[in-house]
Formats: structure tokens, sequence, C-alpha cells
């Protein structure tokens, strides 16, 4: 069986297309199900972020594996594969392995260094180990990219080499200057309570907004996050949770709305918009009612959409008094974002960690035959020991125990050398035809390998961190 990625990112596709590719949480549960049952793949985990897809396989037929896995891609996320193929990457083995090693480590976050993805990854593991469609690879490979990225961010500056995109969407909405002077005293709305809308909050209490609008489908959410905002020892901002209905009537008060949902569909319309503002904050459409081109004046309302897809109407952007930064934007600008020194250091991480990772795997895939061989080996020292019982009937305990013992070490010293280096080989580029060697050498079982290779995938103890 072999690693397989196909996928599609901010460095593939266009946002639009991304858009309409997004995942909701019942949908990667199906396509992972669905992925499991496929021929090809004995193994499957999704990580699904707003600006990536990427389906993970162990499969057996790299062609029919690509061909399979772009199917379901297609028909779980919506878009006809003829539009979707254009541009869907595909990576198999060590680069499949380097690939999700550089996205631990920021290396292909649109903004670089930001250490979300991280948290994105542990929940991809979690729902592919509860729906038991990670196995042992996989669940090797997601633990090993936590590992590498916890330590690319422990061991170098990578975090100084972009931030997350909360950080960096503020600073556009700043027009790039001091984001803590520019929000100082500012009353903020934040849209959502999920794990980036919690991150937009504590941002936003931090850089010294005065008041946060805390606004959730579901309400005890929105007020759990108002409570931790609220909590003695913290920035001094003053939180509040409203209900979803409650949106419109905040609006008109906000100065900062930073928007983060599941929604399918907009929360924040260029009329919703429009119609907050009011007459007096904001000039009055043509004629014809259309929008102006583009903002302009004075910025009285800055609207941050993080969603994918988006949750405020592209509209709003272009009415006077409003700054919008939404995905496609943050993509743009962080287009020519300077890379730290630490991101070649970073790089020299993944390469290493991309070998050892492949080096125990290899290693990984000849130990039951090397357990299997020394099983055997056990059982031809047990049956001539027994051999021996009864040719020499009159060994006492003492005699038994002494010829029992050197033979197993005769047994030990044999088998030690050629085990090591096998183990050692088998750790190299190309070492995996090394098990099928060892198993034919010495005509090995083929049921008894599988059962070792079976009780090693069960071990509870096994892909725990």
């Amino acid at each position: 069986m072999s690693l397989l990625l196909v996928g599609l990112s901010h460095r593939s596709a266009p946002v639009s297309l991304l858009e309409r590719a997004s995942l909701a949480a019942d949908t990667q549960a199906k396509l992972l199900q669905d992925t499991l049952a496929a021929e090809p793949a004995a193994e499957a985990a999704v990580l699904a972020t707003c600006n990536r897809i990427e389906l993970y396989a162990d499969v057996d037929k790299f062609h029919a594996g690509v061909a399979e896995l772009s199917t379901l891609l297609a028909q779980h996320s919506g878009v006809g594969l003829d539009e979707l193929t254009p541009y869907l990457y595909v990576h198999y083995e060590d680069r499949a392995v380097h690939h999700l090693f550089s996205v631990a480590c920021g290396l292909d976050s649109m903004v670089v260094g930001e250490g979300q993805i991280l948290g994105q990854i542990k929940d991809a593991l979690a729902l592919g180990q509860e729906l038991h469609t990670a196995g042992r690879l996989l669940n090797d490979l997601f633990q090993q990219a936590l590992r590498v990225g916890k330590r690319a961010h422990s061991e170098t500056g990578i975090d100084r080499a972009g931030q997350s995109l909360v950080t960096f969407g503020l600073e556009q909405l700043a027009d790039g200057g001091d984001t803590a002077a520019w929000a100082k005293g500012k009353r903020a709305l934040v849209i959502g309570a999920g794990s980036m809308s919690s991150l937009a909050a504590a941002t936003l209490a931090r850089t010294g907004v005065a008041e946060i609008v805390v606004a959730n489908r579901t309400r005890a959410r929105a007020d759990r996050l108002a409570e931790i905002l609220n909590q003695p020892g913290g920035t001094g901002t003053r939180a509040h949770a409203v209900e979803m209905a409650e949106v419109s009537g905040e609006l008109t008060r906000a100065d900062i709305v930073v928007s983060c949902t599941g929604a399918t569909g907009l929360v924040l319309t260029a009329d919703a918009v429009a119609g907050a503002l009011g007459p007096d904050r904001v000039p009055a459409r043509d004629g014809a009612g259309l929008i102006p081109a583009q903002s302009t004046g004075p910025v009285r309302l800055a609207l941050l959409d993080l969603a994918m897809p988006r949750d405020i109407d592209g509209g709003a952007g272009r009415l006077d008094g409003v700054r919008l930064v939404d995905i496609e934007s943050l993509a743009e600008a962080s287009a020519d974002a300077p890379m730290a020194a630490d991101v070649d250091q970073v790089r020299t991480i993944v390469a290493d960690e991309v070998a050892a990772f492949g080096a125990a795997q290899r290693a990984a895939h000849i130990t039951p035959t090397v357990v299997a061989l020394r099983t055997m080996a056990a059982g031809v020292v047990a049956d001539e020991i027994a051999r021996l019982d009864g040719r020499l009937p009159d060994l006492d305990d003492k005699q038994r125990a002494e010829i029992t013992q050197t033979v197993r070490r005769v047994v030990d010293k044999l088998l030690h050398a050629p085990t090591v280096r096998v183990k050692q080989l088998a750790s190299e580029p190309g070492g995996a035809g090394y098990a099928d060697a060892l198993r034919e050498l010495f005509d090995l079982d083929p049921q008894t390998v599988a059962a070792v290779s079976r009780a090693d995938l069960n071990d509870p103890n096994r892909g725990r961190s």
C-alpha cells in the first residue's frame, strides 16, 4: 500500500472555486466513508480548511487511486469533475509526506508561519480516528505532522514570517498602520463562535477595542466566548453575547465586524450593511440604484470576512465609508509578503523529518516479518528440546535448562546480524523488497506475518500522543 494525496488549495485554485468546493463537517464524514468503501483505498483522512481541501489515502493502485479520489472530491464538493480537475494537485509517497509536513509548519499557508493549521490537522486526525478510517499509516503520518509543526514553531522564528489570518486581516483593515492605535476604543461585532471567531475576538481584545459583541447561531457558544473574554485579569475589553437575530441592530453601532461562520449563504448582504450605515453615514446610490465602483472617503465600518464560502457580500466593500477585507484580498496581499530567513531553516527541518518518516515506515514494514522469523526460530528450538527430552530422559532440570539456554543463544546469535542488517537495508529508499526476500528465504507463513501486522495495528497504545 502507498500514500496518495489529491487536493486543491489557494495556491492551485481561485477563491471563487474554493468557496464552492468547501466541505461541511457531515460532508467530510461521508467523503471519508465513501473513500474507504472505494476499492483502491484502505485508509483515508481529509484536511478541509478555509483555503484547502486535501484527501489522503493509503492505496494499492496509483492511477486508479488518483481517479477514484478525484471523482469522490468532485461528488462531495458539488463541483463537476471536469471543472475541478485542472486545479487538483497530486502527491505520492514521500512527496505527499513532504507536502503535509510543509502545511503543518505553515509554509503552505496563505500567511506563512500561521499556527492555526496545527489545530486543523489535529481535527482531521481526530475525525479519521473517530470514523476508523485512519489506520496505521495515516495515524503515524498525521501524528508526525503535528510534531514537525510544533518543532518548527519552537526551534525557529517561523512565527515572525507571518501572522494568523486574523492578525494579517486586521493589519489590512488598518491599511498597514498601527493596528492597536487604529482599534483602540472601537466597538467590534464578531459573528460566529468557532475557533477562528474565538481567535478573532481574542486578537481584537488584545489590540484594545473597547467592546466586543458576539453573535452566533447557538447562543450558548456565544455566551461562553463572551464569558472567556470577560474573565478577570483579561485585557479590560467588555464583551457580551447576542442572538443572531440582533446582528442588524448591532451592525448600526459597530466600527469593526469580523465574520467567520459555517453558513452556506451570505450572513451580511450589501443592502444590510448599507441599511445599517444609514443615510447619515453613507451617500445615497445613483439613480440606477447601483453601488459605487469602490469605497471612497474615510472608513466608517471595517469588515473582515474570514469565512469560506464568504459570509459578507463583496458588494459591501464598494459602499462609501466601508472597507472590506476577505479571503481573496488577503491572498492577494500576502502574495508579495516578505519571507523570513527562518523559512529556510524550517524547510531543512521538513526535509530531515520526511527522510526520517520514510525510513521509519520502511523499517516498520519489515518488522512483522522479522518478528515472524524469530517466532519460527523459537518454535524450532522448542521442538528440538522436546525431541531431546525423549532421547535423553535422564537429564535433570539444571542440565535441561543449560542445554535450552545454549541452543537459544546459538539461534539468537545466528539471527542477530542478519535481522539487524535487514532492518537497516529496509529503512533505505528502495528497501521494501527485503521483507519479501526474508519471507522467501526462510519459507515464512504469510498468514503469520499478517497476524503480527494486525496485532500491531490494533495495539491500543498506537498513535497516542
